[in-house]
């Protein structure tokens, strides 16, 4: 969870930090017709707004994190696993001739194997959440380039060369 976090963390501020400064930052915006300073401001923030209509996405609003919130990881692991052991190593004693030791040496195996299952599942988890992760990150980076080619359009379009 904690790699979640921090990767989700890093996306983000990369991105808030990205967006606000680099929309514009990313390319060269040059007026091919002369406009003034305030025309290219305006026309800026208008070709912004026409290029979010149109991708339906705004680098300003950031990702958020999954709603459903991670499952808590796996319970008794180690406690499931050494009652499970000792139960079918007391059977096994038993027919051997000593349940007690039989027992022992179940609950011992049961509660290692318990324990290892429980450690597969929470990496498991951790795959899982690193993968949405990701597919996130991907899916926002994608839209952003979708938007930046838009605003890209839109900017040509009032005679701006845009590099």
């Amino acid at each position: 969870m904690k790699h979640l976090v921090r990767i989700f963390f890093c996306l983000c501020c990369a991105s808030f930090l990205g967006s606000q400064v680099s929309w514009a930052q990313d390319m060269f915006i040059y007026p091919t017709k002369g406009q003034s300073a305030e025309q290219q401001d305006r026309d800026k923030w208008e070709c912004r707004s026409w290029a979010t209509n149109q991708t339906k996405f705004d680098p300003y609003n950031l990702p958020k994190a999954p709603t459903r919130g991670p499952a808590p990881p796996p319970q008794g692991g180690l406690v499931r696993g050494a009652g499970r052991g000792a139960a079918l190593g007391a059977v096994g004693g038993a027919i051997a001739g000593d349940a007690g030791k039989g027992a022992a040496a179940g609950a011992a195996m049961g509660g290692m194997f318990g324990v290892m299952r429980r450690n597969d599942q929470i990496r498991q988890m951790q795959y899982e959440e690193e993968q949405q992760t990701a597919q996130i990150a991907g899916e926002y980076h994608q839209k952003r380039s979708e938007w930046t080619r838009a605003l890209s359009a839109c900017l040509q379009g009032r005679g701006y060369t845009v590099q």
